[in-house]
């Protein structure tokens, strides 16, 4: 009987030595990708102020501190600032730390020093924030350090707390075993635990959290079986990675480097002693100590934790007063590390999965350096919550890209910043209204017309489905007569929009629309040239994209280059520019969508821009069901959507819904002078209302426009100068502004 049951415990043994060592010498965590938004390139003469810089270094995880001393680290005095930036690879070479002295003036920076040398850098570009993870299924996360890269103070204190013969028992602590229960028999309950650290790394990889004999004495087997095989800092350095520390939603926050940012937004050489004795002191009860929800608990445990520091003589008395008196936490310090912008997250991983599998993506602990701009990111979610907040039903969705590189700075699937549900600029497919115009007006100037070009706003009707007849109307109820082709879209007029297409053919204009990036099959109904087609923000800015560079169609993208974990580049998304349309055609109709600002339908964004500063299109569907507005400006193009999710009437057309959160954010963000790239050929002429007979019901103003040489009215006289100032006061004085 005696034999039997040494060779069955010899069995399990061996099987559980087989385990251990498969377990631990293939030692692999699920590190989940990490996401970074565009690194913030500082030169003198960028349009910045000390207050935005501050702004971007938070949610960078920089700290305002006197004096700085650390890399993350930043002191502020008036208008300069003294900053310590951290070094990151960017798989093209290792961006260093360094310090720097920045020089603000007039709203830009002014000076860029490196403390030391004396000399201005050119351009130095900082670390980028990281905005989110790509999480394993299993939603564990953690960041995988060496040895080498955990600061002294935090092993020695570990030690100290936790398993202070670490480096002398096989495995199990016998005296700390019946320290321990001595300590829980005289207080009545469990009050302090003998395991060691090596136990607890086996609790964690091997074992559940049920506390019966058997798994104690699993533990305990399995903890002298691991140091028979391994080093003692092997096992350390996985017990750093390993433990739990939080939990952050469904997230589970593995290992002192991941907690070090959750916590503090810091990375491990960055804490402080008081940090650093939180850390520590939540290994005995994460949950129990956790500083959000039972601030005055983790003050006592930190209490504990500082007295062992100093007893052992890790640090002073005086860093001990000072620790003791920080605060838990600092409020602005704690966000969510799943992130703050998921529908922008949401749209990288679409990218990722088009080339990635799912597990590339939550096992690898790639990098993904993206085009993502926090500051525009912010200020569109302010223009949104301004512009949503009298509506409780009303929903938003908005898409920020750069005008001439197609990189997405900004997107908004909701009006609540954060929100992780439906979203809405990627997958609310809505009638785009008015929007469309812009294509049937461009296939008519690339078919012979000119912005002169006479056209009927007069009453039309149309065969429709079933032997109805559609009769469209404009906005106003009016008819206007003969008017000039660039009145008809400024003031974005149904009727004399549909009878031009359908003078141009339907065919004609989804072709249009294709070419511009539409993305799916157009219907060829006469309704389609009132926007009667569904699309998304994003697809509608891919659109006004080409539009805004020229006609140079640019793939939007929210991708730079993935990285893998040892900083060593993947891949690299870079520009694909194609030409699909002539530029002195889209020159023409951007001439007139500049029109529509100036004294057309988006004339109310005078309220928040400079004359001369953007060009657009409002955009409003049936019954007032959704507001639009697409537009660029000198460096950008934007779409704004808002709108109900049951498709009920808002009450909103685009003018009074969308644009003014477009103005909003485009004002805080500033704009310079729209110079639109004037292409050879092009020559100008005086219209007069005179040339039109429209019977007296539309009333405009001599203007100069701009046509295709050849083209001009008979009998107009042709320049083909252009003001000494560049073309903006070519544009303001054709529109008489």
């Amino acid at each position: 009987m005696g034999a039997a049951v040494i060779v069955l415990l010899a069995v399990y043994l061996f099987i559980l030595d087989r385990t251990i060592r498969a377990r631990f010498e293939g030692l692999r965590w699920d590190v989940p990708a990490r996401v970074y938004a565009r690194p913030l390139e500082l030169y003198a003469g960028l349009a910045l102020t000390p207050t935005q810089l501050e702004e971007e270094l938070a949610l960078a995880g920089y700290h305002r501190e006197r004096p700085a001393k650390l890399p993350g680290s930043y002191e502020k005095n008036d208008n300069v600032i003294h900053l310590r930036s951290r070094p990151f690879d960017f798989g093209e070479g290792l961006e260093p730390a360094r310090e720097l002295l920045l020089t603000f003036g007039q709203g830009l920076v002014e000076r860029v020093e490196e403390v030391g040398g004396g000399e201005e850098a050119p351009v130095v570009r900082l670390d980028p924030a990281q905005i989110g993870s790509i999480h394993p299924r299993r939603f564990e996360d953690r960041i995988v350090v060496t040895r080498d890269s955990v600061p002294k103070l935090l092993i020695d204190t570990l030690l100290a707390v936790e398993d202070r013969n670490f480096y002398h028992h096989p495995g199990i602590d016998p005296l700390a075993v019946l320290r321990a229960m001595w300590v829980n028999l005289r207080a009545g309950e469990t009050v302090q635990g003998g395991s060691t650290i090596t136990q607890q790394l086996v609790k964690n990889f091997f074992l559940d959290n049920r506390r019966t004999l058997v798994r104690k004495l699993n533990e305990a087997a399995m903890a002298l079986l691991l140091e028979r095989h391994y080093g003692k800092e092997e096992i350390l350095t996985a017990y750093i990675n390993e433990v739990f520390l939080g939990q952050d939603g469904d997230r589970a926050v593995h290992g002192f480097a991941l907690a070090s940012h959750f916590y503090f937004r810091r990375a491990l050489n960055e804490l402080s002693p008081g940090q650093t004795a939180l850390l520590v002191g939540l290994v005995k009860g994460p949950s129990f100590y956790d500083p959000r929800q039972h601030a005055e608990r983790c003050r006592d445990r930190r209490v504990v934790v500082l007295a062992a520091m100093a007893a052992n003589g890790l640090i002073n008395p005086d860093q001990r007063q000072a620790a003791s008196k920080e605060p838990v936490l600092d409020a602005a310090a704690l966000t969510s590390g799943i992130s703050r912008f998921p529908a922008f997250l949401n749209l990288v991983k679409r990218e990722l999965l088009k080339e990635y599998q799912e597990k590339d993506l939550t096992d690898d602990g790639i990098r993904i350096l993206t085009t993502f701009d926090t500051r525009v990111q912010l200020r569109v979610e302010k223009a949104i919550k301004q512009g949503t907040a009298n509506h409780k039903r009303l929903q938003a969705a908005a898409v920020v890209a750069s005008r001439d590189s197609g990189e997405i700075q900004a997107l908004a699937g909701d009006r609540q910043a954060g929100f992780a549900g439906f979203n809405r600029a990627l997958d609310a497919a809505r009638p785009i209204g008015s929007l469309v115009k812009p294509a049937v007006y461009l296939t008519a100037l690339a078919n012979g017309y000119t912005l002169a070009t006479p056209v009927e706003d007069n009453a039309v009707s149309l065969p429709a489905e079933e032997g109805k007849v559609w009769q469209p109307e404009n906005y106003d109820h009016q008819e206007h007569g003969t008017i000039p082709l660039f009145q008809a879209l400024a003031h974005s007029y149904n009727l004399a929009t549909v009878r031009l297409g359908m003078s141009l053919g339907l065919d004609k204009v989804a072709a249009t629309l294709g070419r511009l990036g539409a993305p799916r099959d157009i219907p060829r109904y006469p309704s389609l040239l009132l926007g009667a087609i569904d699309m998304t923000p994003l697809e509608v800015t891919q659109i006004y994209q080409t539009l805004a560079d020229g006609g140079f169609h640019t793939p939007l993208r929210a991708i730079r280059a993935v990285l893998a974990a040892d900083g060593k580049s993947l891949k690299r998304f870079g520009l694909a520019v194609e030409q699909r349309f002539a530029p002195d055609h889209v020159f023409l109709l951007n001439s007139a969508l500049a029109q529509v600002v100036a004294s057309g339908t988006g004339q109310p964004l005078a309220s928040y821009l400079p004359p001369g500063t953007a060009a657009g299109k409002t955009g409003t569907s049936n019954d007032l069901r959704d507001s639009w507005f697409a537009g660029f400006t000198s460096d950008r193009v934007a779409v704004v959507w808002v709108g109900r999710d049951d498709n009920t009437p808002m009450g909103l057309t685009g003018a009074s819904g969308a644009l003014p959160i477009w103005g909003r954010f485009m004002q805080e963000l500033g704009t310079q002078p729209l110079e639109l790239a004037v292409p050879p050929g092009i020559v100008w002429a005086r219209v007069g209302p005179e040339q039109f007979a429209n019977n007296g019901a539309d009333h405009w103003s001599a203007v100069t426009l701009p046509f295709l040489e050849g083209s001009a009215p008979p009998g107009a006289a042709v320049t083909r100068e252009r003001n000494e100032g560049g073309l903006l006061p070519k544009i303001r004085s054709l529109f008489g502004w």
